[in-house]
């Protein structure tokens, strides 16, 4: 006799087919794929406000919108990038969906509190770009430095700040679900060491999310008391310290960039193993990696802040700590290379962008050594260098996975498979204009361009003509996407249950899968990269005690 579960009592009373992902639903499935479907929503509104700063910055003159306007969108792109698009997909998306597979729970542990991690996201959004229409949008960037947030309109500030507040709220309380998930759910049977590394790379952002989001939402406050209530915390006619808001905006900020790398960086370790059919390369090192870039991540943000009169002994202190945390960085790059090396690579859509991710944050990587170098640093400071860096991370190092992940992962949210023509279009139109777009900047950068300004010496026009051509290819690449996500959703092959032989657990049940994941008992998946594992080789390490393939002690 089978015995009905509360679960599946609640899901009887939602909406189904596809009105579901409109609902309130408990569902980790259907929250991941509204937090995709969102964050590409975002995505689409971020891109259209990067077009309105690429086309003014075609001609060396304000031209396209006013100053204030341009202010706006400079403003409005950063804040939706960030906060809307890449935090919420690469960790809400992805980690909702598959991390109740990975460790073989039903759900996630707290299902209503990852509802509310969700619904707080719509409105935070809708506050955020309708208050360009309605109050006017904030004018001081992503980073909201005062005196400028000061000094700038108040009432699109306050917006900005309340919306920024939500979305760490949402943050925060993904953050504590997954360390939960992760922790207290796993299947029995199931050792720390044999769950697929997407696992460990939430993990560690989980606990980036917790310890370091409250300092900025708590920044935040002390900013809106300062324009609200005319207080004297950071504002210097007030005897407020500007710098000290920089220390704590950025003790969140740089963390940030990890909030946003370490999940692609789990994501593209999921894809590499399945597409070269070869275990992951290395899976012990990559592990205690990821916990190195944790720690190492909350000791390195004052490397945005050598311009800043900080002190030689602090500058000396983050130029090594900066500089340290590109060796399990690199230890990940030559782990990726390893599984690569040899393998049967199936050089399909998924794969051309892991291997494109690949290829963009290594560049990224080596400026970013070179920029935290105090006597670099100052002469590229605030200018298109750090921009061209920047996007080479955040772009480069997350976006490229996310693309990858829709194709690598599309079949089980579906059930059909997506056009490879439309996807190497899709590649290799996004592959040109980012690196047309972004590498130019890093020589605008070296010759003097500031940042975050509309006018600039007429010499640096031909660069910035060729880097808006990149950002109108980048925008061309949405389209065979688009089409190619939404027509293969109804007319597109039939994948199957698992299209590509994965040993993962999400590939070991129907796809789409039913609503509590599995029918009946979750798999005990103890190799999730055994490609070429044989009997006489288990039979080893049972004999042993260990794990030959991750050289892990099995307790």
């Amino acid at each position: 006799m089978t015995v009905a579960s509360p679960n599946d009592f609640q899901e009887s009373l939602q909406p189904q087919g596809w009105l579901r992902y409109f609902s309130f639903s408990l569902d980790h499935k259907v929250i991941g794929l509204q937090y995709l479907v969102t964050g590409f929503l975002f995505y689409f509104i971020g891109g259209a406000l990067a077009g309105v700063i690429r086309a003014e910055l075609a001609s060396p003159i304000s031209d396209f919108v006013s100053r204030e306007t341009y202010n706006e969108v400079l403003t409005l792109h950063g804040t939706v990038m960030i906060f809307l698009w890449i935090v919420p997909v690469v960790n809400g998306a992805f980690g909702n969906y598959l991390i109740p597979f990975y460790v073989g729970a039903r759900d996630m542990a707290f299902p209503r509190l990852n509802a509310v991690a969700f619904w707080m996201i719509p409105p935070a959004g809708i506050l955020l770009i309708g208050s360009y229409f309605i109050t006017g949008a904030a004018q001081s960037g992503w980073t909201a430095y005062p005196p400028l947030s000061i000094t700038t309109p108040a009432l699109g500030q306050v917006v900005w700040i309340v919306s920024v507040l939500l979305l760490g709220g949402s943050s925060i309380f993904g953050g504590i679900n997954f360390i939960a998930t992760v922790l207290k759910l796993r299947r029995p049977g199931l050792k720390l060491m044999q769950l697929p590394m997407y696992c460990w790379a939430m993990l560690g952002t989980s606990i980036l999310v917790v310890l370091s989001t409250p300092v900025l939402a708590g920044t935040l406050l002390l900013l809106s008391f300062d324009i609200v209530a005319h207080t004297g915390f950071f504002n210097p006619a007030l005897g407020g310290n500007v710098v000290v808001y920089q220390h704590l905006f950025w003790f969140y900020s740089h963390p940030a960039v990890y909030i946003m790398v370490l999940p692609a960086f789990g994501l593209v370790s999921e894809i590499l193993p399945i597409h070269s059919r070869k275990p992951l390369f290395g899976y012990t090192t990559m592990v205690y990696s990821i916990l190195a870039i944790v720690v190492l991540g909350l000791v390195v943000w004052a490397h945005h802040m050598f311009t800043s009169g900080t002190p030689p002994w602090m500058r000396l202190f983050f130029t090594i700590a900066t500089s340290f945390i590109a060796v399990p960085t690199g230890i990940k790059f030559f782990n990726w290379l390893a599984t690569l090396w040899g393998g049967k690579l199936a050089l399909n859509s998924a794969m051309l962008f892991s291997c494109a991710f690949i290829v963009n944050f290594v560049f990224g990587g080596i400026t970013g050594v070179a920029l935290a170098q105090v006597p670099f640093d100052i002469h590229v400071h605030d200018t298109y260098f750090v921009v061209g860096h920047f996007h080479y991370i955040v772009y480069g190092g997350t976006v490229f996975v996310i693309f990858a992940s829709i194709y690598h992962w599309y079949p089980k949210f579906t059930g059909r498979m997506l056009n490879e023509d439309l996807g190497r279009l899709h590649f290799l139109l996004t592959f040109v204009g980012f690196n047309l777009c972004f590498a130019p900047q890093h020589w605008l950068g070296l010759n003097g361009m500031p940042r975050r300004v509309a006018e600039y010496d007429p010499s640096f026009t031909t660069l910035n003509q060729i880097s808006s051509v990149g950002a109108l290819l980048m925008a061309v690449s949405s389209l065979p996407f688009l089409y190619n996500v939404i027509v293969s959703a109804f007319r597109g092959q039939v994948a199957g249950d698992n299209p590509w032989n994965a040993l993962t657990p999400e590939w070991l049940t129907s796809s789409p899968p039913p609503v509590e994941n599995w029918i009946g008992e979750a798999p005990l998946v103890q190799h999730p990269y055994g490609y070429g594992v044989d009997e006489d080789t288990l039979s080893l390490e049972a004999a042993t005690g260990r794990d030959l393939w991750t050289g892990a002690g099995r307790r």
